[in-house]
């Protein structure tokens, strides 16, 4: 950052739209890219004619039936992984913490894969009624009793205690790991196949009628905590220099804890895990816009938009007419990350 930058604090905002803006044209384009690629391609000014002016063509209905509540899906899970990933690495001081580390996806993993394995002997009834989204609901309380775990072992005496959190995430997480497992055991073949391509992560379940519950659960928690940005800067500063700023810093914390559990639990209740995007994603928007939050979260929750919908695209053209999860894309993208990160880290240390 130049001198006339941290003298004018105009410029700096002047800099931070225009990183939005990009982040946001950037993310527009992928989603028209993506629109247009598949195993059945589409122009990109069909795209657009599909999507603001309908019809009743073949291309029309690909893309309005099938791609576009695909892609919207998937923008609205990567930016809640994104934007959570980015709240909690501050919450929790850790480069590495991501949702999944907190147990929210182990936990809503479990609730989905109880309802592949056992619903149909436990609850037919209710499996019947709910029908498609029955695996989304089981999910979906998974994540809900997981996170209720997580806040009720971290309040120590009226506090909110986030190290205590982080141990009983990752306890939850062995818990949910070793029921998955044991499910995983007892699963016929079919369950298996279903068991395997849902934990592995895919938006092929998206479709129009339930997305707006989906946006409404992701949308409303990232605009909160994008609306806390300026909150998290001073929670950087560390607790009690925090406090003395003025900041409600066990609000902040329960605030952060509870948007990210609804936002992250609906979205992977109906795309399944879909690892590393809220771990890579805001480290990779610190790179290039620096640690202030009031950028990190909101690109990250643009970024985490744009990879998702992007290793989706990959996913479904990997192995035409098949489609690969997307979880698998993002291990391979994420793991080489991970490993890089920790390296780092490491030769820090030592230097």
């Amino acid at each position: 950052m130049t001198a006339s930058a941290v003298l004018d604090p105009g410029l700096r905002a002047r800099r931070r739209a225009a990183l939005l803006m990009a982040l946001s044209g950037a993310a527009a384009v992928t989603a028209i890219v993506c629109l247009s690629i598949g195993a059945y391609s589409v122009p990109p000014l069909s795209v657009l004619e599909a999507v603001f002016l309908g019809g009743d063509s073949r291309a029309d209905l690909v893309i309005a039936q099938v791609r576009l509540p695909r892609i919207v899906f998937g923008l609205l899970v990567g930016a809640a992984l994104g934007g959570s990933g980015a709240a909690l690495q501050v919450l929790f001081r850790n480069p590495l913490a991501d949702p999944g580390l907190i147990g929210i996806s182990s936990g809503a993993a479990l609730g989905a894969v109880t309802a592949i394995v056992l619903g149909g002997s436990l609850a037919p009834a209710v499996m019947a009624v709910l029908s498609i989204y029955a695996i989304p609901c089981a999910a979906f309380i998974g994540a809900g009793l997981a996170t209720l775990a997580i806040v009720t072992i971290g309040n120590r005496r009226g506090k909110v205690d986030v190290a205590l959190m982080l141990l009983a995430g990752i306890a939850i997480n062995a818990i949910a790991q070793s029921g998955i497992g044991g499910l995983s055991f007892i699963a016929d073949d079919q369950q298996l196949r279903t068991l395997t391509f849902w934990t592995l992560g895919s938006l092929a379940i998206a479709g129009w009628d339930a997305l707006p519950m989906i946006a409404v659960c992701v949308l409303a928690p990232m605009a909160l905590i994008a609306s806390q940005a300026g909150a998290l800067n001073r929670f950087m500063l560390g607790e009690v220099e925090a406090a003395h700023l003025g900041l409600n810093v066990k609000r902040l914390k329960r605030m952060i804890i509870l948007s990210v559990a609804l936002s992250v639990g609906a979205a992977v209740s109906f795309s399944g895990a879909i690892n590393f995007v809220g771990l890579v994603v805001p480290h990779v928007v610190r790179i290039f816009a620096g640690a202030d939050n009031r950028i990190v979260v909101p690109g990250s929750m643009l970024f985490g938009a744009i990879l998702t919908v992007l290793a989706d695209l990959a996913a479904r053209m990997a192995v035409i007419p098949a489609e690969l999860p997307v979880g698998l894309v993002m291990g391979a993208v994420g793991g080489p990350f991970f490993l890089w990160l920790l390296l780092r880290t490491q030769w820090r240390r030592t230097l």
